[in-house]
This record gives C-alpha cells, sequence and structure tokens, in this order.
C-alpha cells in the first residue's frame, strides 16, 4: 500500500456570497474529485433554475434546500488529494444563523483559506470570521482574493492591492502575522489562480491556491500534553463491558493505563482500545477510540465527562475566567445572564457572575472596566459559574478543552476561551 498522505481538515470561511462554496466545488473538479458530467448536470440544472454560475457551488451544497436557495446550510465534508495532502474541506457556512456550525466547523480546522470578494473587500462577516478563527486557533491562513475576473477593468491589480491593505489591517488587527499569509487573486467561477497560474494576471508572481494549499504545515500533535478524551457516548457491550466512546484531543491513551473521568471523579483501567473496528495499543489526539474499561459502570459516567490520566486530572471548575465575544444577542447581557455553554462534549448551564472588563473586539485593549452590560459585537472579560460540576481547561495550557461557545434560544450568542479556572 503507498504511504498515506498527511491529513489535513481545512476550512473556507468568509463573508456570505464572497463565492467559497464556488471555489471549493472548482478545487475538487481541478483535482479531479468530481467528475466533469456532474458539473455539466449542474450546470444545466443551475440555468434552469434561474441560477447560472452556481454549478461549481452545488459541488459543496448538496443538500437539496440549499439548491433552491443558494445557500450552503450544514457543513459538507468533501475530500481531495494535492500530490502532497489528502485534504477534508468543511466548508463552513457564511450566513449569520450558521455560527454555531461554524463554532463546531472551524475548530476542526487545522488551516482556513478566507475566501474575500476582490470587489466588495472587508465585509461584517469577513470581520467575525477572521476573529472567530483567532479565537478558535486556526493558525494557517491563505486569503483567496476572489472575483478577480469581475473587477473594472477585468484582473485590476489596483483593485486586488486595496483589497488586500484593508485584510492586512483586519488580520494584523487580531494578532495575525501578514508576512506569513499569501493573499492570492483568484476566480473561483473561471478557475484563475487556482489549480493553474492565471493567463490574465501577468502581473501576479506568488503562488496559485494549490501550491498555497501544499506549503501548509502539519501541526504538531499535541501528544506531549496530559491526556484529554471528552467522552461522546457510553457504551455496555456484552461479553466486553463499559465502553465509552470518544474523540482523543490531547496525550496519549494506552493499554493497561490507569485513567480517571471527571466531573464524575470514578478511576479505571484500559482493557482495550479499538478504532475503524480495529483493536489498537494506543490512541493518540484526533483518534476517534471506543475504549474498554475496566472498574468503572456505565451509570457511572456519561456524555460530557473527560478521560484523563490520574497524576494529570482533568480540571473541574468552580468557576473561571473567560475571554468572549458576543456575536449575537437581541438585547444587552449581564450578571446573572445563565445561558448553555457548550464545551467539547458538555452542555452546561452557566451563570456569568460578573463582567469584569469590556474590550475593544478588534484590538483586544481594554474599553471600560465592570461595565453594567455587554451587546452583540462586544468582546468581554468575564467571570462564569457553572450549574453543576463541568470540566474546562485554561486555553494556554490545552487549548482543545479551553474554547467554548455560548447558546441560547437556539442561537450562538457568543464564543469564548478559558483564561483561568478555580478547581473544585
Amino acid at each position: 500500500m503507498a504511504e498515506a498522505k498527511p491529513h489535513l481538515n481545512l476550512a473556507f470561511i468568509g463573508h456570505v456570497d464572497h463565492g467559497k462554496s464556488t471555489t471549493v466545488g472548482r478545487l475538487m473538479f481541478e483535482t479531479g474529485a468530481v467528475d466533469p458530467h456532474v458539473i455539466e448536470e449542474y450546470k444545466k440544472e443551475a440555468a434552469s433554475k434561474g441560477k447560472a454560475t452556481f454549478e461549481f457551488a452545488w459541488v459543496m451544497d448538496s443538500l437539496k434546500e440549499e439548491r433552491e436557495r443558494g445557500v450552503t446550510i450544514d457543513i459538507a465534508h468533501q475530500k481531495f488529494n494535492t500530490d502532497k495532502f489528502y485534504f477534508t474541506v468543511v466548508d463552513c457556512p457564511g450566513h449569520r444563523d450558521f455560527v454555531k456550525n461554524m463554532i463546531t466547523g472551524a475548530s476542526q480546522a487545522d488551516a482556513a483559506v478566507l475566501v474575500v470578494s476582490a470587489i466588495d473587500g472587508v465585509q461584517a462577516q469577513t470581520r467575525e470570521h477572521v476573529f472567530l478563527s483567532r479565537t478558535l486557533g486556526v493558525n494557517q491562513l491563505i486569503i483567496g482574493m476572489n472575483k478577480i475576473d469581475a473587477t473594472t477593468p477585468p484582473y485590476d491589480e489596483k483593485t486586488y492591492l486595496q483589497a488586500k491593505d484593508e485584510i492586512s489591517k483586519l488580520l494584523k488587527m487580531v494578532g495575525y502575522k501578514t508576512d506569513d499569509i499569501p493573499f492570492i487573486p483568484m476566480s473561483g467561477l473561471m478557475g484563475d489562480n487556482l489549480a493553474k497560474p492565471s493567463e490574465n494576471m501577468k502581473w501576479w508572481k506568488g503562488p496559485t491556491l494549490l501550491q498555497a494549499l501544499n506549503n501548509l504545515k502539519v501541526p504538531q500533535k499535541p501528544t506531549t500534553l496530559p491526556l484529554r478524551v471528552p467522552v461522546q457516548d457510553v457504551y455496555t457491550i456484552a461479553g466486553v463491558g463499559t465502553v465509552p466512546v470518544g474523540r482523543v484531543e490531547t496525550g496519549v491513551m494506552k493499554k493497561n493505563d490507569k485513567i480517571i473521568f471527571q466531573p464524575a471523579n470514578v478511576t479505571g483501567e484500559v482493557k482495550s482500545i479499538e478504532m475503524h473496528h480495529e483493536e489498537a495499543p494506543q490512541a493518540e489526539p484526533g483518534d476517534n477510540i471506543g475504549w474498554n474499561v475496566r472498574g468503572v459502570s456505565k451509570k457511572d459516567i456519561r456524555r460530557g465527562d473527560v478521560c484523563g490520566h490520574p497524576e494529570t486530572s482533568p480540571t473541574v471548575a468552580k468557576e473561571f475566567k473567560a475571554q468572549i465575544v458576543v456575536l449575537q444577542h437581541p438585547s444587552a447581557i449581564s450578571a446573572g445572564y445563565t445561558p448553555v455553554f457548550h464545551c467539547h462534549t458538555s452542555q452546561i448551564a452557566c451563570t456569568i457572575t460578573q463582567i469584569l472588563a469590556k474590550l475593544d473586539p478588534r484590538t483586544g485593549a481594554v474599553k471600560e472596566q465592570n461595565p453594567a452590560f455587554i451587546k452583540a459585537g462586544d468582546a468581554a472579560i468575564i467571570m462564569v459559574t457553572p450549574s453543576k460540576p463541568m470540566v474546562i481547561e485554561k486555553v494556554k495550557e490545552i487549548p482543545q478543552l479551553g474554547r467554548f461557545a455560548i447558546r441560547d434560544m437556539g442561537q450562538t450568542i457568543a464564543a469564548g476561551m478559558c483564561m483561568d479556572v478555580v478547581p473544585r
């Protein structure tokens, strides 16, 4: 069997209608992941529905309802190969009501392509997605300056440079180093600079999107951090025993390890580890596993518990300090507000007990100490008390367990990260 290529999760982010889905669809087509005849079919169907130019986008928008609306709803998972990597694309929707998907989607991404229309430049959601990517720890970024074929005049370098300048300012504000980030003028629809250098832009000497993707780095697996496996489900299997299932976020689990589950505070021993229905001697970050535990019964542990080693046991918070960005809220948020915090696999109601400071969302500088309330668009430092025991870690120590989304009224209110924890 050929040596497996390294795998990367790639998110496509950016403002609605700036061409994310079209870019991804075209990229899949160019790398041979989608048959030309499928695109032809889509092209005919798109024209008949009055949605011409949407044919590439429909590769990603395979849900029928999305095709009628021309909007990407769920996170579509698609795969494609370059000569260096094997990519899973998490095409993140750009519409407001799908930010929850964005949080669960972007946090799985090793890198992101920010698609920005060279004509419209930075829009509200461009800001929000850049800020979210930063908050969610997406460290590698590629900027696709899309719709360069539709500038006036077409393929205009001046328009590209103006938009590039605007985006650079935004990226610097949230702390990205723009020198390491490629800004690629491209056309998702026409295919300029996606897989092949464009004949229409002799002024561009940089990489194509495909070359930029090949230049990404495989992130180091956080194997040296303490073991953390958030439990997704727990099964009892006849003749085997208790089998929790989850994804290893950090550290390494080996057969015969002594382990502890928090906040349940029960200990056991790893009898066996299974991945893709095969037994494995150990599991590393990114592995989805079922592990058979000796000495723990199914009723002791549940979804949202976190498994670790007893000597570096997962932290159970009595209260914690967090930095959040309020994405949307119909009115204002003040102390006493109790929404649901989604952190790793746990969903727990938590009370915001204090708002310590309001920050400038673009720079992170303190705007106001102890404000009475915060509202949509604000960033803030808050104190939080969970209504029942919950595991959360400092983002500086174990970033994978330090990030969370805040949900209320069926929408994502805020995204944030844990700065400090008062353990129980």
